[in-house]
């Protein structure tokens, strides 16, 4: 229970990612916020692990900020709010550029903006930005989520500099494929575009991996927690994969 006495706050934490993330860190001793947009996803989850459910639509920026200042000061923050979109560069329109941009890498930069001067104040906190592989790496027909997720590596990176002092910390994890209703849905459109089965469409995304397997919530939900910890201080700036190998393919 090493993070007794700790507030946490995780954006998209009604399910997938974010609500293994939010389990993990309540685990250790947290009280731990979830916000999103389903209500009762979110009931479900604070009500689990004994913590908070705050509405918080991340496409609209008003809502956003009155988010923030209900929840208030925090130890931890993880921006685990996004969404994926796949089109063709002819396909891809300004309106999703802009939506995927402002929920990837726009949304978690104003959270930060807003909760970070408290743990400067104490001395002490934890960002953990719940980016992707595709950070990393360029995926076909992927051109906003790729531009949106390497903003959000580029803004860890720049401010890990400057937080270095402040005993802040600021990581970012970078999954592949992961067991989520993101991916059901994934699998489902190539599906229907392909003629596969549900379960070729699956096998098709889990051998992007070495592994040849997706990974799992609670596996991002472990790598988050552990960068939490006080012997994790000088973890900081730094991009960690978890994809059981695919970018190195």
């Amino acid at each position: 229970m090493w993070l007794t006495g700790k507030r946490a706050l995780v954006t998209g934490g009604g399910r997938g990612i974010g609500a293994a993330i939010a389990r993990g860190l309540a685990a250790q001793g947290a009280h731990v916020t979830v916000t999103g947009r389903n209500q009762a996803e979110l009931a479900a989850v604070a009500t689990a692990i004994g913590g908070r459910a705050v509405l918080g639509d991340m496409l609209d920026r008003a809502a956003t900020d009155r988010m923030c200042a209900e929840v208030g000061a925090v130890d931890i923050l993880v921006n685990n709010a996004g969404a994926a979109e796949s089109a063709s560069l002819e396909k891809t329109t300004d309106a999703m550029w802009d939506r995927i941009l402002e929920l990837d890498a726009t949304a978690p930069f104003r959270v930060t903006r807003a909760l970070v001067p408290a743990m400067i104040a104490a001395k002490w906190g934890r960002v953990v930005n719940i980016a992707s592989n595709a950070g990393v790496s360029g995926y076909g027909y992927t051109a906003a989520y790729c531009a949106a997720k390497h903003a959000l590596v580029g803004m860890t990176r720049a401010l890990a500099i400057d937080l270095a002092r402040t005993g802040v910390t600021v990581n970012a994890l970078c999954p592949g494929w992961v067991e989520t209703a993101l991916a059901d849905e994934a699998v489902a459109r190539i599906a229907q575009k392909t003629g596969r089965t549900l379960e070729q469409a699956h096998a098709t995304l889990a051998d992007m991996s070495p592994q040849r397997r997706m990974i799992t919530p609670d596996e991002v939900a472990h790598a988050a927690v552990m960068l939490c910890a006080d012997n994790a201080r000088g973890i900081h700036g730094q991009t960690l994969v978890i994809d059981g190998g695919a970018i190195l393919k």
